[in-house]
């Protein structure tokens, strides 16, 4: 069940996103009344009830907004729970002075903003010596062990309990704690109104990542990256489970480098089936690896990990997603090798460089490689038979293709472009990297001096699709996964 938490300074206001909660199909509503700027009007806010309320009155010292003295606030928590409210919210140090009375069922709980405390088992056992319903424990997480802690703890309790950690970090658990026995997670209206730190909205929660639809023997899927935030894996994946049917869902692990070893060690207990994996663990990750593809083994980086079977299997579908892109833009000249005689120009050399350097190569490309940093550039080079340029030279290279692997050109330098505009030739075939903006500078006077142009989004599909295959063993729904990008990145956003 999902709980949406709402909180303004009017009744009218709170009772009008209440009402308009229950019509969008919301199971239950946290009212937070600290936030109230006047007295609280219990029969106002409780007239017309149509979905399940939580009250709660939060102190400053617990995140809330309550600056009247204490001693009311106790008054009203009383109150609401003789006007028959369906839960109520108790932090522990006041619940053994709030007796139970009528239906009302009480939340036990306790949140800690700094961190997610050693003593886990020690505060569950306080807070269950408070006639709880319900234990709540919401902490901050500063790494994946810390939300693994408290999921534990949340399968274990013998009492109903909800476990949330808060922050980017602690994101799984908001979408995962139903699958170890949470009954219930929280979530905002609106995401300028988030009440906790890493809150989803309910749209969110509900439409991309299908909440209510997680059960305990639901499989996990997710990408790992630092930060994580920013990434559509989540939409497009869940997207497609949803499409098939599949009892799957996807999500945003952030794991830092230092944690990378320990994380991956406990996949398992997380469920979690297959990764994603990009920026900065793309290389990283291959030393915990059992096992590498030819590809990975030889682009030197992994975009998937495959958890399926009894070891953990590396791949890359990054250079196969740019050959299928650059093969299909400019058509198949070799059955052996489609890319043969393509003479190509590849601007960068980081890790998406070296998979489309590598994949270009395997289909017959000769790839001439130009970087600032010249040394990586001639090591990329020198690597997969290529050669490498200045990057003051790029513009007097010859080509068929260019690929752009910089991040010159994206969101928020949307005015820069890797290659000169009065060097773009009608000839030549522009494949644009970069999907956040689809239509970068480059891709724009590409079009403009009539190149072909091959941009972000379709690599970007490409080899999550190659991706969602090795997940499901079910073929992708390419199209689907393309709208669900174009949504994200155009005008109408979550």
């Amino acid at each position: 069940m999902i709980c949406v938490s709402i909180g303004r300074g009017r009744h009218r206001q709170l009772i009008a996103e209440y009402k308009h909660l229950a019509e969008q199909g919301a199971e239950l509503v946290e009212m937070r009344v600290d936030w109230i700027l006047r007295p609280v009007n219990l029969k106002r806010l409780f007239a017309e009830r149509s979905c399940p309320i939580v009250f709660t009155c939060r102190r400053e010292q617990d995140g809330g907004k309550w600056s009247r003295t204490e001693s009311e606030r106790l008054i009203l928590l009383r109150s609401a729970i003789v006007a028959g409210v369906d839960y109520i919210d108790l932090e522990d140090d006041v619940a053994a002075g709030i007796p139970r009375y009528g239906k009302t069922k009480r939340i036990i709980s306790y949140h800690n903003f700094r961190e997610t405390p050693q003593n886990l088992w020690d505060i569950h056992a306080r807070l269950a010596k408070c006639d709880p319903d319900i234990i709540k424990i919401a902490t901050m997480a500063h790494s994946q062990h810390d939300n693994l802690r408290l999921m534990r703890m949340v399968k274990e309790s013998k009492i109903p309990m909800i476990g949330l950690c808060m922050g980017e970090v602690g994101l799984p658990t908001r979408l995962l704690c139903g699958k170890f026995g949470s009954p219930m997670t929280y979530a905002s209206l609106h995401s300028e109104r988030a009440l906790a730190p890493g809150q989803l909205t309910f749209r969110e929660i509900r439409e991309v990542y299908h909440y209510d639809a997680i059960r305990p023997d639901t499989e996990v899927y997710g990408v790992i990256a630092d930060p994580v935030a920013h990434s559509l894996s989540p939409r497009i994946h869940n997207a497609a489970f949803r499409q098939i049917k599949a009892n799957k869902v996807y999500v945003p692990f952030r794991v830092s480098r230092e944690e990378l070893p320990s994380f991956l060690a406990n996949c398992r207990e997380w469920g979690i089936r297959g990764l994603s994996v990009t920026i900065p663990h793309k290389e990283d990750v291959m030393r915990f690896l059992s096992q590498c593809d030819e590809a990975s083994t030889s682009i030197g980086a992994v975009n998937t990990i495959d958890l399926s079977g009894p070891t953990a299997m590396g791949s890359n579908t990054d250079g196969p997603a740019a050959v299928q892109s650059v093969v299909g833009a400019m058509g198949q000249r070799d059955a052996r090798q489609p890319l043969a005689h393509v003479n190509a120009l590849i601007l960068g050399a980081g890790g998406v460089a070296r998979a489309i350097v590598c994949g270009l190569r395997a289909q017959g490309a000769q790839c001439v490689v130009a970087s600032r940093t010249t040394e990586r550039a001639e090591e990329l080079a020198k690597r997969f038979g290529g050669r490498f340029v200045e990057w003051s030279a790029r513009h007097g290279v010859k080509c068929d293709l260019l690929v752009n692997c910089t991040p010159v050109g994206m969101h928020p330098n949307v005015d820069e472009s890797p290659f000169e505009k009065r060097h773009l030739l009608g000839t030549m075939t522009v494949f644009d990297t970069i999907y956040n903006p689809e239509q970068t500078l480059l891709v724009k006077e590409a079009r403009e001096a009539g190149c072909k142009v091959i941009t972000g989004v379709d690599m970007f599909v490409g080899q999550a699709a190659l991706q969602f295959e090795l997940f499901s063993g079910t073929a992708a729904p390419t199209d689907l996964m393309r709208r669900e990008v174009m949504r994200a990145i155009g005008p109408a956003k979550f």
